[in-house]
This record gives C-alpha cells, sequence and structure tokens, in this order.
C-alpha cells in the first residue's frame, strides 16, 4: 500500500501495467461449422462444381478421348473397368450418354462394352444422386410447388422404383435431370440405383451393339438396334404427351 504523504493527494493516473480485461463480443455468436452447414452455402458449390465440370467437358473433350484415343496397352475386362470409371465421371459431367455408348460397343464389343457401360451409367448416377443430395435437397425442397413439381416429386417419392425404372426404360427425361431431381425427392439409393441398372439395360445394349457394328451399317444388327433406340424414343414421347394430357385434365 503506498505511504500519502500530508498535503498530497494519491496519483489518480491509471496503472502502467493494467490487467487485462476481456470484452464480450458484440452481436450474436455462431457456433464454429454454422456457416458451412448453410443449406445455400452448399447449394452454392454444388453449382460450381458442376459448372466447373461442364467447362472441364468444353475444354478437353473426353468423349473424344473415350471414342478414338482409347490408350492401346489397355484391353480386355481391366480397359473395360477404367471405361466405367471414366464413363461415370463423364456423365456425372454431362457428356451425352448415348454417345459414351457408342464408344463403349466400338471399343470393346457388344458384350464387354454393354457391361462397361452399364456400370459407368450406375456409377454415374450414383455421384450425381449423391451431389443433389448432399449439397442440394435442403435448400431446394422448398420451391418444390406448382401441380407438376408436386406431382413428380409425390411420384419420386412415394413410387420411387417403379418411376425410374420407367424414365430409365424411356429415355424421355436427360439422363442429368432425372438424377438431380431425384436427389432433390424423398426418394432412397437402393431403389434409385437399381432401377437405373434394370431400366438402363435395353436402351444401352442397343447402342453398344450399334457401336460395335458401326462399321458395317447395313448390317442386320445395326439396323436392329438403330430400329430399337428410334422406337423407344417415339414410345418416351407417347408416355411424356399422356402424362402432360392428364395433368392439364385435373
Amino acid at each position: 500500500m503506498p505511504l500519502l504523504v500530508p498535503g498530497t493527494l494519491p496519483d489518480p493516473s491509471p496503472d502502467p501495467c493494467p490487467a487485462a480485461v476481456s470484452e464480450a463480443p458484440s452481436g450474436p455468436v455462431r457456433p464454429a461449422g454454422t456457416v458451412l452447414s448453410s443449406p445455400w452455402l452448399r447449394l452454392a458449390t454444388l453449382v460450381a462444381v458442376l459448372a466447373c465440370a461442364g467447362v472441364a467437358v468444353l475444354l478437353y473433350e473426353p468423349q473424344r478421348l473415350l471414342a478414338s484415343g482409347w490408350p492401346p496397352e489397355l484391353s480386355g475386362a481391366g480397359a473395360a473397368a477404367v471405361f466405367a470409371v471414366a464413363y461415370g465421371l463423364c456423365t456425372a459431367a454431362f457428356v451425352p450418354r448415348p454417345l459414351l455408348n457408342l464408344a463403349a460397343g466400338a471399343l470393346f464389343g457388344a458384350q464387354l462394352g454393354l457391361a462397361a457401360a452399364l456400370g459407368g451409367t450406375v456409377l454415374g448416377a450414383g455421384i450425381a444422386f449423391t451431389l443433389g443430395r448432399v449439397l442440394g435437397q435442403d435448400a431446394l425442397r422448398p420451391f418444390v410447388r406448382g401441380r407438376w413439381l408436386t406431382a413428380a416429386d409425390g411420384q419420386l417419392s412415394h413410387h420411387g422404383f417403379r418411376s425410374m425404372l420407367a424414365i430409365r426404360l424411356f429415355p424421355g427425361v436427360p439422363f442429368a435431370a432425372a438424377n438431380y431431381c431425384a436427389a432433390v425427392s424423398r426418394m432412397g439409393y437402393a431403389p434409385f440405383l437399381l432401377a437405373t441398372g434394370l431400366g438402363s439395360i435395353p436402351n444401352t445394349a442397343a447402342y453398344a451393339v450399334a457401336g460395335s457394328r458401326a462399321t458395317t451399317p447395313t448390317s442386320p444388327a445395326f439396323l436392329c438396334a438403330m430400329g430399337f433406340i428410334v422406337l423407344t424414343g417415339l414410345a418416351a414421347a407417347v408416355v411424356a404427351w399422356r402424362k402432360r394430357h392428364r395433368l392439364h385434365s385435373r
């Protein structure tokens, strides 16, 4: 305790070494991870990922590599497995499946090409479904309004396997669009992947056969495959027209 001299007052100056005083931060404190868990931030991440994938496809044209520049040292089942992985990544990046199916048949023949294309189809669908479910579902679910969107969401959510099987059998809906619509709905992984694998067999097989016989376009196998592709396209158009007419009549 300092001594006071008579006639003097204590020095009012502050202590040269004051104790540190912690001040509470102004405003609400956000817990760690709140920003990263925002559905809109995840949706923006999904848009950025898809935009980068689309730009990469435009710049590098992987479909040309798969169709004509396959490494010669790869052959057989190992090459088909590598092709399936590349196929899945390319379909997730919006490369058209018909072109990849033709390439599979041209590179590996009808049977092995079909197996590689189906494996890539299921893999690409799973990648797109996972991206849409994890990054986009929470933000996009509130926008599922209106008669058409509500009806489509109800079909995929309550009759997922049957609806997705019909979509794959009659390829009127683009592959990527079907994947992301299913991801936004409440459809499960198992029915989505199973319906994708089973429903994609006929159309994929037709393209694989056409690709394997592309050098002989007048052969019966090539003509039958192309006829099947045309017929399924017409059937898809008829089914879509009937669905639209039924929704308008309600």
